[in-house]
């Protein structure tokens, strides 16, 4: 009985060939399938996550990076965009309730994904959200859930300079008191919010007394 002959390397580097074809294409086809659904939920928690670092908020206005300003954005937030977007909150008089910045950087483990509320009337971030977050369980992921940490966010003043201090050191409304044992998930926040306000304020701010003064001309014309 002739003994049988092993397969050639190109038959097995074929089968493989095979393998991983419909291995990739099953992999497409389960990314296509759920992508809508994580973007729904992405959509509805940065939506909730609006409402919280927002107190007060029963609408929410969209606006794009344009330039050294903003501008409001006429697509749909929810969907996938390119486009570099911040979030205005109102009450139901119309009163600016504060703006939800969106902010990402370098954590301990990997990207830190914040959304922050900033009042530019106190000229203080008065909320704060971990999106995402992959920090280290029961040490860094706390920037997320500890209530000492996200309590120095409720009235946290942006000047002089946001600072990150050892916990129970705190004497000024600038100062973050850091989590202990995770002091570099809490510096990584600080540092987040620190590039960020540097980017958004002077852009948000100037948004603001651009509204103040349509307001007070559009009042101005209804007296006439």
């Amino acid at each position: 009985m002739e003994a049988s002959r092993e397969p050639s390397s190109l038959r097995l580097a074929g089968s493989l060939a095979v393998a991983g074809l419909l291995s990739g294409l099953i992999l497409v086809g389960v990314f296509l399938a759920t992508q809508p659904r994580i973007q729904r939920n992405r959509a509805e928690a940065l939506r909730a996550a609006i409402f919280k670092v927002l107190p007060g908020t029963e609408r929410i206005d969209a606006f794009k990076l344009d330039g050294a300003g903003v501008s409001p954005y006429q697509g749909d937030p929810g969907a996938p965009t390119h486009e570099v977007l911040v979030y205005r909150g109102s009450a139901a008089d119309g009163a600016v309730k504060g703006w939800a910045i969106p902010a990402e950087g370098a954590g301990f483990q990997d990207t830190i994904v914040l959304l922050y509320g900033f009042d530019p009337a106190r000229q203080a971030i008065i909320g704060m959200e971990v999106l995402e977050s992959r920090e280290t369980p029961g040490l860094g992921d706390k920037i997320a859930f500890d209530e000492h940490f996200r309590a120095n966010f409720k009235e946290l003043k942006v000047e002089p300079k946001i600072e990150l201090v050892k916990k129970g050191e705190k004497t000024a409304p600038h100062q973050v008191d850091a989590i202990t044992g995770a002091t570099i998930s809490s510096r990584a926040v600080v540092n987040i919010l620190l590039q960020s306000t540097e980017q958004w304020l002077p852009r948000v701010n100037a948004a603001g007394k651009q509204a103040r003064v349509e307001g007070r001309r559009d009042s101005q014309g209804v007296g006439n």
